[in-house]
């Protein structure tokens, strides 16, 4: 995680996470961490809170009789979590995000898999309309702990320069 220690009083200091435009260079890779390993209880409750009713997440008489013999965790979860993890590194100044794009699933995850995930940078632009900011597109891979590449995604991130992010700007 990108951490810095601000100064904001004499002898006081707050946390502050994140990379401004001009500390990605393409071609870098962040390597998310920590890792997360995925529960029944995450898998059911995310599943059943975004109200994917498929039984291969949460049947597990009807998860046996599929291909995988066991549910699944529900994608949306793990791209979820590989996104939160990439946060500290990637987003956590971003104004916004402008697109997700390229998601692969290419293996399944299951309960008690361990999530870990990197971030390759591949292209960084200064904003044409807004001149304190700049756009940066990342590919973010989640691999599980044995190495296992199940997910791979492209995002593109709107993203401050130095001195203009709201921590910046307002003190926070």
């Amino acid at each position: 995680m990108v951490a810095n220690a601000k100064e904001v009083a004499p002898g006081r200091y707050r946390e502050s996470y994140g990379r401004y435009f001009e500390d990605f260079r393409v071609g870098d890779v962040y390597e998310h961490r920590p890792g997360r390993t995925i529960s029944e209880a995450d898998n059911t409750w995310f599943t059943l809170l975004t109200m994917n009713q498929h039984p291969v997440h949460f049947d597990a008489e009807y998860a046996a009789k599929s291909e995988f013999g066991r549910p699944l965790v529900n994608s949306c979860l793990t791209l979820s979590v590989v996104a939160g993890m990439s946060v500290s590194d990637l987003s956590q100044k971003a104004i916004a995000n402008l697109g997700w794009d390229a998601i692969k699933l290419s293996a399944p995850v299951f309960v008690g898999d361990t999530l870990y995930a990197e971030s390759e940078i591949l292209d960084k632009r200064e904003s044409r309309s807004r001149p304190n900011q700049g756009i940066v597109k990342a590919r973010t891979i989640g691999k599980k702990a044995d190495g296992t590449v199940f997910m791979s995604y492209e995002r593109t991130l709107l993203v401050p320069k130095r001195g203009h992010a709201v921590d910046d700007i307002a003190g926070y």
